[in-house]
């Protein structure tokens, strides 16, 4: 059955209709539409400069051969790298001295000393068990006075010691060990299971082997950020690319600071997709493809897939510390473009829009008049049913 309706209704709704056609763009929606897009790039509101560019092969290309220039000028652990030693003494080390003599003895009684029990009774000794290294490098010992060892092996300091007991004594010896050693230590802290500081050996400990002293990282290899300290240079690298052996796992020398923080890398997505959401790498590297899938892909009803937009600030210039804002496009109608997602590489910090379809806002503006028209026929077929 068909209803007419009057002509003043009939006039209200058309006016009604034609005002919420020029309406549409003011509809609310979760972004703009592919073709709003284009058109901001050439607009005076293009205040920073962006630009659009497809992704094809060769602008992958282009891509991929910018990213390996920056990864080469950017700093690593291997630049670092410098040699040291860590079996001398310093400032704060701890040492324990023994000292031997034949015939008359300047120290100790026969058989007395507590490292000469079981020696010649004709042998004296006397051990002192904690001479501190103070903050000059020098310890002092009785009838010697003050010796300069910072600087120094054991072995060297046993010979200073014997030098300076000659004349003094008959046929001197001395025994020096390292108690504690504090000069020849490491510090790792930040997210570690064990934060503190590590003696260093004569093995030549790298950082991994500090890190695995720690307790390990806290956190995954991948979220984590290592910012290694050596004298006045200071560099951060990703846990995750360290590999034990190679150049950036670090021969440790005395002094080096470690410090592990927990720094995720994440992606956002926005506009037409299943969920609007901030995601974790999780991972060493991820592709746009595998990105695109994570945050859900887009949803049928409201996504343009031909329009699937990357925003990231690019590097201009190997020196040149700015950045210029592009936008990469990606037709997921393009057989091939699926190809190409799966070796673009996404970065910390990059945003993903999918766009809405450009049909959107006029299925919302006919839902709306729809609502509009239903009261009035249903009054209408009330009336008439009366």
């Amino acid at each position: 059955m068909l209803y007419r309706l009057s002509a003043p209704l009939r006039t209200g709704l058309v006016t009604i209709l034609l005002g919420s056609l020029s309406a549409c763009a003011t509809l609310p929606a979760s972004g703009p539409t592919a073709g709003e897009i284009k058109r901001r790039v050439n607009s005076s509101g293009n205040t920073i400069g962006f630009r659009i560019a497809d992704i094809t092969a060769p602008v992958l290309a282009e891509i991929e051969a910018k990213a390996d220039v920056v990864d080469r000028a950017a700093p690593t652990l291997a630049g670092l790298a410098a040699e040291g030693r860590n079996d001398v003494v310093g400032p704060g080390d701890v040492l324990g001295i023994g000292i031997f003599e034949v015939g008359v003895s300047l120290f100790g009684t026969s058989g007395g000393g507590e490292v000469g029990q079981g020696f010649d009774s004709g042998a004296r000794n006397v051990t002192f068990p904690a001479i501190v290294v103070d903050r000059q490098g020098g310890i002092s010992l009785p009838y010697i006075g003050r010796l300069q060892v910072a600087g120094r092996t054991p072995p060297e300091i046993q010979d200073m010691i014997v030098r300076g007991l000659r004349g003094k004594s008959q046929s001197p010896q001395a025994v020096v060990a390292v108690r504690s050693n504090l000069s020849g230590t490491v510090y790792v802290g930040g997210d570690v299971r064990k934060p503190g500081r590590f003696e260093l050996t004569l093995q030549r400990e790298r950082l991994l082997d500090a890190i695995a002293l720690g307790g390990g990282a806290a956190n995954s290899s991948e979220d984590t950020l290592v910012r290694f300290n050596r004298g006045s240079q200071t560099v951060e690298e990703r846990l995750g690319r360290i590999r034990a052996g190679a150049a950036d796992d670090l021969v440790l020398i005395p002094g080096d600071r470690i410090e592990l923080i927990k720094r995720p890398r994440s992606f956002i997505v926005l506009g037409a997709t299943t969920r609007v959401s901030q995601v974790a790498f999780e991972t060493g590297d991820l592709s746009l493809a595998e990105a695109v899938a994570r945050a859900g892909g887009p949803q049928d009803e409201r996504a343009d897939p031909s329009a699937v937009f990357l925003f990231r600030y690019d590097p201009m210039a190997q020196s040149d510390a700015r950045a210029q804002p592009v936008i990469y496009r990606l037709n997921m109608m393009e057989p091939a473009s699926y190809f190409l997602a799966q070796k673009f590489a996404i970065r910390d910090k990059d945003v993903i829009y999918i766009a809405n379809a450009a049909a959107n806002r006029p299925t919302k503006m006919v839902s709306i008049i729809n609502q509009l028209f239903t009261p009035f026929v249903t009054a209408r077929v009330l009336t008439q049913k009366n």
